[in-house]
């Protein structure tokens, strides 16, 4: 998982964990926070099993899946997808840096890597009245590489959110339906 401190990566880790959990799998995680406070990137290495897992790195070529909340830190991370692996990212760039490169150029790249979703996660979480759960959009459209219950994942926010109230529960459950369901998978 990649994106800029403050889009809400290790939320996504967090809410899988707590579906992996519920579902009985084994997890490891590992995060890396580049100055995110400042909108810098922050990636978390998370994978699941059904037996044991001696390492919570993974290495280059083994990933399944790249979900990214920001197009150019989905591009960083390539090396580490699987031949067969997919990429979920937003469309819109957290442009932080000034040399920050064309943005089409950036999703031209993505294309090019093959099996990659990209979608405006942060104007769905706008229109459904939540720009702050673009990150929500993003794993309900990762949702389907995910092997484990949607509903999993569902009580996972249910419990991430619950202590923000029911409002934020139903808007973060909204979001995730709504990624899910602008992938058509």
């Amino acid at each position: 998982m990649a994106g800029v401190g403050g889009q809400g990566i290790l939320s996504i880790a967090a809410t899988i964990g707590l579906a992996a959990v519920e579902q009985n799998l084994f997890l490891k995680q590992a995060e890396v926070h580049g100055m995110s406070q400042r909108g810098g990137d922050v990636q978390s290495h998370l994978r699941l099993s059904d037996r044991e897992i001696w390492s919570d790195l993974i290495p280059h070529g083994g990933a399944d899946l790249i979900i990214s909340v920001e197009p150019m830190e989905a591009l960083r991370y390539l090396p580490w997808l699987s031949s067969g692996g997919w990429i979920v990212t937003s469309s819109v760039p957290y442009v932080n840096i000034p040399d920050y490169p064309e943005a089409g150029k950036v999703l031209a790249e993505l294309d090019r890597a093959g099996n990659t979703i990209v979608l405006d996660a942060d104007g769905i979480a706008r229109d459904l009245g939540s720009a702050r759960s673009g990150n929500m959009v993003i794993l309900g459209a990762a949702s389907s590489f995910i092997s484990m219950p949607f509903t999993s994942l569902e009580n996972a926010v249910r419990k991430m959110f619950s202590r923000k109230g029911e409002e934020v529960v139903a808007v973060n459950l909204k979001a995730l339906h709504a990624g899910r369901d602008a992938t058509g998978r």
